[in-house]
């Protein structure tokens, strides 16, 4: 049987143990830098203890959750006394096993469990994690325990070889944070023509909403709308002449994702090589 703990109760350990005792697992034990915080995460847990030390933790559970800040991972593993027969399994999405060597030196086994969400707080944490793609690194039987509790989670799991990682996560931050960025500058120059930014936010989010289900329901590069997508070489000709004029410090942005787009253009098969190639050279 698992016995459950948790080290870190922040709000990615404090959403996977709400959603994990939610579907039937045993979430004993949890520690975290903020005794306030530990005993948040066992007031939603049923007959979740309160430990004072990671150490307790790992002497009463069987398979410990590390869900501190990553850069603390590693020390906190190699503070511990693991054994045979326990699972660590970290949250990370950027780092590898590497950072558990510890803990497979001492016998017990490593495991990497990645929700591929955005966390703001803890109530959206725990109602996205329903659907989310886990990213998993274990051996078995390891392995096996984790991808089941993707499933019952209502996810998907994807396996990752040790050399994946720093991809993975960096293609996290370009779908997820970089489109936080793209909204910034899409409302910065709505400020130019006089518009507040949470009323340019309200007008583009419709925008946002049909794209992502484009991108569901058509997928790529069929999704692809706009002036590239057309080869509209004179409307891309006066987006640049503008910014020059009105927001010089993002045009680099804008020719650097047009180069990106052309590919996904010719792809969806609206341009042809030579309209592609005049786009290249509008966006140099």
């Amino acid at each position: 049987m698992l016995n459950i703990g948790f080290i870190g109760a922040g709000t990615t350990g404090t959403a996977l143990a709400s959603r994990l005792d939610q579907q039937g697992y045993t979430v004993r034990a949890v520690s975290s830098r903020s005794l306030a915080s530990a005993k948040r995460l066992a007031d939603r847990v049923e007959n979740c203890h309160v430990y004072e030390t990671p150490q307790e933790v790992a002497n009463n559970t069987n398979l410990i959750f590390i869900t501190t800040p990553d850069d603390v991972i590693s020390t906190i593993a190699s503070t511990i006394s693991w054994h045979e027969n326990q699972y660590i399994v970290h949250c990370s999405g950027a780092h590898s096993l590497d950072i558990l060597e510890s803990v497979k030196n001492l016998g017990a086994t490593p495991g990497g469990f990645h929700p591929l969400q955005t966390f703001a707080d803890i109530e959206q944490a725990f109602n996205n994690l329903p659907g989310s793609t886990f990213a998993i690194e274990a051996q078995e039987p390891l392995l096996t325990t984790l991808k089941e509790m993707a499933i019952s989670l209502k996810g998907e799991w994807v396996l990752l070889a040790a050399g994946d990682k720093a991809l993975y996560h960096t293609a996290a931050v370009f779908a997820s944070n970089y489109l936080v960025t793209l909204v910034k500058l899409a409302t910065d120059l709505w400020g130019d023509f006089g518009v507040p930014q949470q009323q340019a936010i309200k007008a583009l989010l419709p925008l946002l909403r049909g794209t992502l289900q484009n991108i569901q329901n058509i997928g790529l590069p069929n999704c692809l709308t706009g002036p590239i997508a057309r080869g509209d070489l004179g409307t891309i000709n006066k987006h640049i002449k503008t910014l020059e004029k009105e927001n010089p410090k993002i045009l680099n942005s804008y020719k650097l994702l047009g180069q990106q787009t052309i590919s996904i253009a010719l792809a969806k098969g609206k341009i042809d090589q030579a309209r592609s190639k005049e786009l290249e050279t509008l966006f140099k």
